[in-house]
């Protein structure tokens, strides 16, 4: 493999920017080749509020990757979030002028373009409409309609809003940072690609992701993803509560937070004290733990009772929207002692921690594996996907043109082009970034 093969993802959130360098080896799994990271200190909530800092951030974490793996970034993959995205569900339908030819892409096409016409918020925009199960002719249940006769072809959608303001100033962000914009992704949606497995996607699971501005939820059931949600809360008021309640500076609650927290109170003995260093010759402060988990045990129980009413909103208690696969925590917060405990029992959920191991390759840092990463891992994954998929299609041209099939070595042969669809269906994440970075060229 050629030392310019490789993938970048880049994280932007709330307390850190990620910048991840990678490749797939030759079993499919990713190889890290350098991590840059830095402290974000334009972004607030998941949100960027100051364009000078945040490209100051960008450009330090990714020349520590640089550094870190002798590679020069070119093309990233960022992830979007914030409070200002929100999800709702919609149903539509197409009348078709012949039932008596078969259901292709164009009239799926069709379908999603009317979605996004929809009258949204002044400021907000459609950017992401999922379809999730098809109707064809009154017939329920559908999920790949394509091929089928019928007249009125009707979807439900999970359709994705955001901000216009906000996606144009991530991306004027990374372009000031002297990088290319290779694709935007969902944040939440990213997660799940690092740390949920096939069969949890199936059975049914709640993804939550508590990063440092935001806390992120994502609900798969029979593969498809069915709500998404952000609250506007994650470690960083958790930190804010600590420094109030303990009369401490910023840094010293999180480190507390860090080292001695725990989201269970009933854990910590009175009897167990930590001393602070008093600020310039002040006396040293002497804090309770068990005052500092009841302080964290508060406002981790609001978080996690917000993300509880979303999953009861998506119809958790039905039997037929049951999640089986119960809850999966990632993120930097999803390391606090005892959380995993809380979540089940206010919950009643089986829950785990969700670590983005399984699709790295066994020499990778161990540090990479930690829930604090997922995001950023699955942002790698994507671009290494499209990677893939932009050398695939170029391959394929360069095939068809020369010989009219395309053989790959080691590969059982390809059709020719005659023998395929007419057209290679692109992904909703594909149309996505493309409308996006249509939006991001125009604001230039």
């Amino acid at each position: 493999m050629e030392v310019g093969n490789y993938s970048v993802g880049l994280d932007i959130g709330t307390t850190k920017i990620v910048a991840i360098i990678g490749k797939k080896n030759e079993y499919g799994k990713i190889e890290v080749l350098g991590i840059g990271k830095s402290k974000s200190l334009g972004v607030h909530r998941g949100v960027v509020n100051n364009i000078t800092q945040t490209i100051k951030s960008i450009q330090q974490a990714v020349e520590e990757a640089e550094m870190n793996s002798g590679l020069k970034i070119g093309s990233v993959v960022v992830g979007i979030a914030g409070q200002h995205i929100r999800s709702l569900q919609h149903s539509d339908y197409i009348t078709r002028a012949d039932s008596e030819e078969v259901i292709n892409e164009d009239d799926l096409d069709k379908l999603c373009n009317q979605v996004y016409k929809l009258v949204m918020l002044p400021g907000e925009e459609i950017i992401h409409v999922l379809p999730q199960e098809y109707k064809v002719d009154g017939q329920a249940e559908i999920k790949e309609p394509i091929g089928m006769y019928g007249g009125r072809l009707e979807a439900n959608f999970h359709v994705v809003v955001g901000q216009v303001s906000s996606i144009k100033n991530v991306g004027r962000c990374i372009k000031s940072a002297g990088l290319d914009l290779g694709n935007i992704t969902l944040e939440p949606l990213a997660s799940s690609e690092a740390v949920l497995s096939k069969e949890e996607k199936e059975a049914g699971v709640a993804l939550i992701d508590i990063g440092g501005g935001t806390t992120d939820l994502a609900i798969f059931k029979d593969g498809i993803i069915r709500h998404t949600a952000v609250i506007p809360f994650g470690g960083g008021v958790i930190t804010e509560d600590i420094k109030e309640g303990c009369s401490i500076i910023e840094k010293q609650a999180e480190l507390l937070k860090i080292k001695f927290g725990s989201a269970w109170p009933g854990e910590n003995k009175d009897n167990e004290i930590v001393s602070i260093p008093g600020l310039r010759g002040r006396e040293p402060k002497e804090i309770t733990l068990k005052n500092l988990s009841k302080i964290i045990h508060a406002r981790v129980v609001e978080i996690i009772e917000q993300v509880y009413v979303e999953i009861k909103n998506y119809g958790h208690e039905e039997q037929k929207k049951k999640l089986i696969a119960g809850i999966v925590l990632t993120g930097g917060g999803s390391q606090l002692k005892h959380l995993k405990q809380l979540v089940e029992y206010i919950t009643g959920m089986d829950t785990r921690i969700g670590f983005p191991n399984e699709h790295l390759a066994g020499d990778s840092d161990s540090e990479i594996a930690s829930p604090l990463y997922a995001t950023a891992v699955g942002l790698l994954m994507n671009a290494v996907q499209n990677e893939a998929k932009g050398k695939l299609q170029s391959t394929e041209e360069a095939g068809i043109e020369e010989e009219g099939e395309l053989v790959m070595a080691g590969e059982p042969q390809e059709p020719s082009k005659a023998a395929r669809p007419k057209k290679e269906r692109k992904s909703v994440f594909d149309k996505w970034s493309e409308k996006l970075k249509d939006f991001l060229d125009n604001a230039e």
